[in-house]
């Protein structure tokens, strides 16, 4: 049989000495809600703190949104700690630790990728390397950004189709923005006839060249010569124009080609098409109606 009465004399031993911690430590739990309740007001008035001044700072709303959450979660998990070392509860709190490192760690392996592509993306919103309508170029995309989000960048390119570029590859690569000057240089390749002088040609060309409306910095208008080609001596002319501009980068370049073209036909300067001439002499200079002259004279 049961005895009763020791059984429940056990009970409330027991009971009576969990009233005696529990009133013992009262204070510190009072303390400790006070604590956590201090904190949570803390995190609420930092986090909306942090978002308005993230909008303003950053491009994109959802990284804003982003960091702003993870300093609210911050500031109340540092409360909770708090409240619990104030507890006495130290164990409680390097368990908790251990195991949110752990799980970050599996996190961060389970999804490596999007990860990355995460941090990419909060980074780029720090720093700023292009904004919405920039244009861009990066690997083998070219064209204008449309929306950033966190893990990846949409840009239109110029023939019409909408990239999906993964924030990685944009943090990684080399890119170019075009849009943070508002200047691209155009260049334009030219080939002249050996019989005409290349300075003319250059001089002519710049006067051209720098009366079209799209020009901009004009005295850094110049053609320089390339090199001696098969058929002619190349040269290479530059120009500037505002990009991105109401003259776009084809269009500019199709007016620089057409005046280039006008510019040198009306200075009697010939842009040669590919000759070949035979030449047959061992040391050069010999033609071939000159080798059978001789060729028939001598049989004469």
């Amino acid at each position: 049989m049961i005895d009763i009465e020791k059984f429940w004399s056990l009970i409330d031993e027991k009971l009576l000495t969990w009233l005696e911690a529990l009133i013992k430590h009262l204070p510190n739990l009072v303390g400790a809600l006070l604590i956590a309740i201090l904190f949570s007001v803390i995190a609420r008035i930092s986090g909306k703190a942090m978002k308005s001044i993230l909008h303003k700072a950053l491009e994109s709303k959802q990284i804003a949104n982003l960091l702003a959450s993870i300093i609210k979660v911050c500031v109340l998990f540092t409360g909770v700690f708090v409240a619990l070392e104030f507890l006495g509860l130290t164990g409680t709190v390097t368990s908790l630790l251990a195991g949110a490192g752990i799980i970050g760690l599996a996190i961060g392996f389970a999804f490596q990728d999007m990860t990355e592509n995460l941090i990419a993306g909060i980074a780029m919103g720090i720093r700023k390397p292009f904004q919405i309508d920039d244009v861009i170029e990066t690997d083998s995309v070219f064209g204008t950004v449309k929306t950033i989000n966190l893990r990846n960048t949409l840009v239109e390119t110029f023939s019409g189709q909408l990239e999906v570029i993964p924030n990685k590859i944009l943090f990684r690569n080399v890119l170019t923005n075009y849009s943070t000057k508002g200047i691209r240089r155009v260049d334009v390749p030219v080939g002249i006839s050996y019989a005409d002088d290349p300075q003319k040609a250059a001089d002519i060309i710049v006067e051209k060249i720098n009366q079209c409306d799209f020009i901009v910095n004009s005295e850094k208008t110049a053609v320089f010569a390339q090199s001696f080609g098969e058929s002619s001596v190349d040269l290479i002319v530059w120009f500037w124009i505002k990009y991105p501009g109401e003259t776009g980068f084809m269009q500019a370049r199709h007016q620089g080609v057409t005046v280039i073209k006008k510019a040198l036909e009306q200075a009697g300067i010939l842009i040669p098409f590919p000759i070949r001439t035979l030449d047959f002499g061992a040391k050069g200079g010999e033609k071939l109606n000159t080798m059978l002259t001789k060729n028939k004279q001598s049989q004469d």
